[in-house]
């Protein structure tokens, strides 16, 4: 009996031992699993048991189309970014008393407990280095910067009195982006993707351009997927080259061969899902699929040379160069093949007047020849071909540009230049539900703070998920014990836009 009670102590602490913290994790995840694998099949109308294995691989693809709270107006999103903070004031924000106090000394009352990036000391005044007009039946004001962009100025709703917290540029970007100022939150793309999939099964539901030479200050987070699911983090794709690396198949690698490749790693994963029912296995065969499906039909979508010449001559595109043009036009293409968020950074607006390029009086206004006449085309183009009303275009930067000229180590600069601001900027909308022509909130006389229509990032986010059918205090996640929400525990709808 000793005997038998000490073999079966021996094969007990021999099970113990093959218990790795891997699988108690597993394990503990198991329910998680099954729940997220009930709501993937309530959500599809489908048993789901359907193949050997298991479960019905298009049943359960994470990014398949579901319905919002409510019907919303937008069915996709275009954001254009533009990274380093444009200046409102020499674009939307026309502020004719500056002028009146350009070189003068800023009144202490305006810096006083004020952060300011570099600012320091008593700076100068700086008025507009633009000259305004008013456009359109709206009589929007918008300065010669942008002289293509005033023919769709009926067609956009400007938030001139939106205001942040951050003012270094990483933790700025993504607050705007994943609506905490700290890593590890969702984007606002991948919180899209989750709550509405994708209507295009070969193609990624959330898309990555950039251009400017750069990548944002907070690099590849403000497209990551934070505590969602993988599958639903930003694709990036190359406007020039081959549009997503390694998408052409090796020498020797058919389209035959690399379809048993899949099917043989899949059947291997299905087989961990079975075990374990971890729900991230459910995104690694999802991804293996898309992967496949979007060698077949990407080079298309991406490739924009085989679009008619007045297409070119409207956006101003290059084919084979990466350019905000060529991503604009890009956009137009995957929205209208069904891709859910496209998301465009275009680098180079930090105008502190450190040299020429970065100047508010010269290189600012050669950045905005870059953006002008593609940013129209798009909205023209959205329209024409009718998705502008199902495509919400939203335009703006991270933070603002203070109404005072920069002047680092309490000296004048060598160039003309602005301060990071966070208590007014700029940001457009148009379409998807939003009303045309509206200028909502207002600065004071010189642009510095708002003083009617102030606007959060949260409601921003918030107006963004309404137009795409959500109520933005339910849509959460369940994440460490409590649900999470892009607007965290803030936010209010900008009714007066929609």
């Amino acid at each position: 009996m000793k005997d038998f009670n000490r073999l079966m102590k021996e094969v007990e602490q021999q099970q113990l031992q093959a218990v790795t913290r891997r699988h108690f994790l597993k394990d503990c995840v198991a329910g998680i699993g099954g729940i997220a694998l009930g709501s993937l099949l309530a959500s599809c109308g489908s048993s789901g048991a359907t193949e050997a294995g298991g479960f019905d691989l298009n049943a359960l693809n994470p990014l398949i189309p579901k319905a919002p709270h409510f019907p919303g107006k937008a069915k996709s999103v275009i954001y254009l970014h533009m990274a380093g903070a444009p200046s409102q004031l020499e674009l939307f924000d026309y502020k004719p008393a500056l002028h009146k106090l350009h070189n003068q000394a800023c009144p202490p009352s305006f810096i006083e407990g004020k952060k300011f990036a570099f600012i320091r000391g008593t700076p100068k005044m700086l008025g507009p280095q633009a000259t305004f007009a008013q456009y359109g039946e709206s009589g929007a004001w918008v300065s010669d910067h942008l002289p293509h962009f005033t023919k769709v100025v009926d067609e956009v709703s400007f938030l001139k009195a939106v205001h942040t917290d951050q003012f270094n540029h990483g933790p700025a970007q993504l607050f705007m982006h994943t609506g905490s100022a700290r890593l590890g939150r969702p984007s606002i793309g991948s919180w899209v993707t989750y709550g509405l999939g994708s209507e295009n099964s070969n193609l990624p539901g959330f898309v990555v351009l950039t251009s400017g030479g750069k990548t944002p200050d907070a690099g590849k987070s403000v497209w990551g997927s934070g505590f969602l699911p993988s599958v639903y983090q930003g694709v990036q794709c190359r406007s020039k080259g081959d549009p997503v690396l390694f998408i052409a198949d090796p020498d020797g690698m058919d389209r035959g061969l690399k379809r048993h490749a899949i099917d043989a790693i899949n059947e291997v994963n299905k087989e961990e899902y079975n075990t374990f029912k971890d729900p991230e296995t459910l995104s690694r065969i999802a991804q293996y699929e898309m992967a496949y499906k979007m060698q077949a039909e990407v080079p298309e979508v991406m490739d924009i040379s085989s679009e008619p010449e007045y297409i070119h001559e409207l956006y101003g595109t290059e084919p084979g160069k990466e350019s905000f043009a060529n991503n604009c036009l890009l956009a137009r293409k995957l929205v209208e093949q069904g891709v859910r968020f496209v998301q465009l950074f275009d680098w180079g607006w930090d105008s502190h007047g450190t040299n020429a390029a970065d100047s508010i009086d010269l290189g600012f206004r050669n950045k905005c020849r870059e953006i002008d006449r593609p940013m129209t085309a798009l909205i023209m183009d959205l329209k024409q071909r009718g998705l502008l009303d199902d495509t919400l275009v939203v335009w703006g930067g991270e933070f603002g540009r203070t109404p005072m000229q920069e002047n680092r180590d309490n000296s004048e600069m060598a160039f003309l230049g602005r301060d990071h601001h966070t208590d007014a900027y700029t940001i457009w909308m148009a379409g998807g539900g939003v009303r045309n022509g509206i200028s909502y909130g207002e600065t004071d006389e010189i642009g510095f703070e708002g003083v009617s229509g102030r606007a959060s990032v949260h409601d921003v986010h918030a107006t963004m998920l309404h137009l795409l059918g959500f109520d933005h205090e339910k849509f959460t996640y369940e994440f460490q014990g409590r649900p999470f929400r892009l607007t965290d525990v803030h936010g209010e709808l900008i009714s007066a836009i929609v």
